[in-house]
């Protein structure tokens, strides 16, 4: 027969030993704080109370004559257990220096950077920043490249309404940061609509073992941005990502701007550089969000060149989603030619061709490891190729039996394939707000 109770957060296990049988009391707490209490109870008592234990001529040794005093045992001993509890809790948390650690290692401190607005924006992680993180609550956090105000916050804003963004000082870093499980996704852009694809994260998709879940395409909506109060006439020189200045230079030719073209490490940065070191003769071209996180006042809205410029992000995760048919996927592939074979690509493109899949991307980076290939020839003599990885996109899930297929007859030609991943399409409209200018 087993009796139980609940004293102070703790479980009490009771159980009842039968007549003649040695009682013993408890010695240890288990690593689950389950508190078990053994109590004898005396058949021919009429009122219950417990008989003496066994080696005690009056009963000294008891948890208590009865069953109240046993109960009221039990709830102080339960309270000094949840005491000590709490206080063994308070000596791991704390390191001794006030620092809050997790297995022996501190945890992320970020450097506040203030705002306009007084409110603390996190900084960047690097790449010393990355270790274990503690459990957290369930709201998603999600890595980008930058620091507050740039477009990769924006894109993960979009992939994840509601999250908490972590920015990081690299690329490599938000990759590291979702594996070491600080991140629980990654929002990074591989293509430009404009500038082309972002080289970099296609490297990293293929040396890290994350897994695409999904994209999203964000609108580039460049603004010139400058402290409050200063004119265009007053510019010496406007800062940004290189590719930001490259999609405006005409419109700032056109605004007759004879200024300093210099560039930077992105576009947030820039109007964060301005706001920190107070450069009344400088401007940057970032965002409008920019604008309100750092100060400063939009000089000309929308001073892309092209109306249509696009980025397109993918969001990243430790695993891979189940693919559906449900709604329109795609599907992310990285495979090498096997260098025996010939015509390799031909034949790769018409395994998708013959079964009427649709790609949206192909893309050739040189081989890391292997990057020369020797093609002997007995009347040319001795060739030097590059060996290449390509990227492929196509409109198909692989839930579907055409996409498998066609995989299957993919893998008969190369020497390495992998998926990247099986993900919805980003169906959403996007529309870009007019172009003003402040004189």
């Amino acid at each position: 027969m087993y009796a139980h109770a609940l004293c102070s957060g703790i479980e009490l296990n009771c159980r009842r030993l039968p007549p003649g049988s040695t009682l013993n009391r408890a010695s240890s707490i288990s690593q689950h704080q389950i508190i078990k209490c053994i109590y004898r109870q005396d058949s021919n008592s009429s009122n219950g109370a417990a008989a003496p234990t066994v080696g005690s001529k009056n009963g000294a040794g008891n948890v208590g004559r009865g069953r109240h005093e046993w109960q009221s045992a039990c709830a102080i001993l339960a309270s000094k257990v949840v005491s000590q509890q709490q206080q063994d809790e308070k000596s791991a948390v704390d390191g001794g220096d006030g620092r809050s650690v997790v297995n022996g290692r501190p945890l992320l401190d970020l450097v506040p950077v203030k705002d306009s607005g007084g409110l603390a924006l996190p900084k960047p992680l690097t790449i010393a920043d990355l270790s274990p993180a503690p459990m957290h609550g369930s709201k998603l956090r999600v890595a980008y490249q930058g620091v507050p105000g740039a477009y990769s916050e924006a894109a993960a804003g979009k992939a994840y309404p509601n999250c908490e963004a972590i920015p990081c000082d690299q690329f490599e870093v938000a990759f590291q940061a979702v594996e070491l499980w600080i991140a629980d996704r990654a929002v990074l852009p591989v293509e430009n609509s404009l500038g082309g694809s972002i080289h970099r994260n296609y490297d990293l998709l293929l040396r890290h073992r994350l897994h695409i879940v999904g994209e999203v395409q964000l609108p580039v909506h460049h603004c010139l941005l400058a402290l409050p109060g200063v004119r265009k006439e007053y510019l010496t020189r406007v800062i940004s990502h290189p590719q930001a200045l490259s999609q405006c230079e005409h419109t700032l030719t056109e605004m007759n701007l004879t200024v300093a073209r210099e560039a930077v490490d992105d576009t947030a940065g820039a109007a964060e550089y301005i706001a920190l070191n107070n450069l009344r003769d400088t401007a940057a071209i970032a965002s409008s969000r920019a604008a309100d996180l750092y100060g400063l006042q939009i000089l000309a809205d929308g001073i892309q060149d092209d109306t249509g410029n696009v980025t397109r992000f993918v969001m990243l995760a430790r695993e891979p989603i189940i693919p559906r048919t449900d709604r329109p996927f795609k599907t992310s592939i990285v495979f090498a030619h096997d260098k025996s074979g010939t015509s390799v690509l031909f034949k790769v493109l018409s395994a998708f061709a013959f079964r009427n899949i649709s790609l949206t991307k192909i893309e050739s980076r040189p081989h890391r490891n292997r990057p020369i290939r020797l093609v002997d020839d007995a009347n040319v003599g001795t060739a030097k190729h590059f060996e290449y990885m390509f990227y492929i996109d196509f409109e198909a899930s692989m839930a579907e039996e055409r996409a498998q297929n066609a995989l299957a007859e993919v893998q008969e030609f190369t020497s390495f394939l992998r998926v990247l991943g099986s993900y919805p399409m980003d169906m959403t409209p996007w529309t870009t707000p007019p172009s003003t200018t402040v004189d």
